[in-house]
């Protein structure tokens, strides 16, 4: 089994840390993580901007050169940045825009189609939404014509489930993360979206789990296995998240 974790947090508190909602997380630096997964067969994956780091990049050019080359970044930015510095977190491991609607902290939704765009015809990076899909019907018709985007944590709730899987038809990817903390069939939900688009899920531990009201266990994996024959799970844990991410 190999895992390429699209969604994981590095808490670095020696950069700027904001408190977010009464919200202040745990310090999680990398060789934390990389305790954390030591019995995994972690080949690669995603460092991405919680709502608590803003627009800070430091912290995450950081991490990123202590991963290595294997891993990049998910970064949150103002649509006010410039082309060079675009070009400047690309070129050092950077690989697509968050935009947080469930925290905050990031960009507003209302610059979605143009940032995303944006990013996507300078550099080739995909945009990805924290969200609770039951509020993709407001923004689908958007969502529907661009070029690359995927949502967080399976969308997190069973009332969007069927807006995610809508979304997921027409080319968007899922993040199969966060087991922990969504509202919904877990089961149901994998076995819909990959039924809908064998390419679209993309397994990630989601570590260290900030406000999840369970954290990422073993189990989680497990669980994709069980539901799963071996050529799609490898997909969902490792090839499609690797297609997605490394261009």
């Amino acid at each position: 089994m190999r895992i390429f974790d699209a969604h994981f947090h590095i808490i670095d508190f020696d950069f700027p840390i904001i408190e977010n909602q009464g919200y202040t997380p745990p310090s999680y630096v990398v060789s934390d993580y990389q305790k954390e997964t030591t019995d995994l067969n972690v080949c690669g994956g995603a460092i991405v901007s919680g709502s608590f780091q803003g627009f800070d990049q430091k912290y995450l050019l950081k991490a990123l050169k202590q991963m290595g080359p294997t891993f990049c970044g998910v970064t949150q930015l103002p649509f006010t940045v410039t082309d060079d510095e675009i070009f400047k977190l690309h070129n050092n491991g950077v690989r697509a825009l968050r935009f947080n609607i469930k925290r905050g902290g990031s960009e507003d939704l209302s610059k979605l189609d143009y940032f995303a765009r944006r990013v996507y015809d300078l550099v080739g990076w995909h945009s990805e939404l924290y969200i609770d899909a039951k509020e993709l019907p407001e923004i689908a018709s958007t969502i529907e014509k661009l070029p690359a985007i995927s949502i967080d944590h399976l969308g997190l709730s069973e009332e969007g489930l069927t807006h995610l899987i809508k979304l997921v038809d027409k080319g968007v990817r899922v993040k199969a993360t966060g087991f922990g903390r969504v509202e919904l069939n877990i089961e149901n939900a994998l076995k819909s979206i990959y039924e809908t688009n064998p390419d679209a899920l993309m397994f990630g531990t989601d570590l260290p789990s900030t406000r999840a009201k369970r954290p990422f266990e073993y189990v989680d994996i497990e669980l994709i296995q069980h539901l799963f024959d071996e050529e799609a799970a490898d997909k969902i844990l490792y090839t499609n998240a690797l297609k997605w991410y490394v261009k």
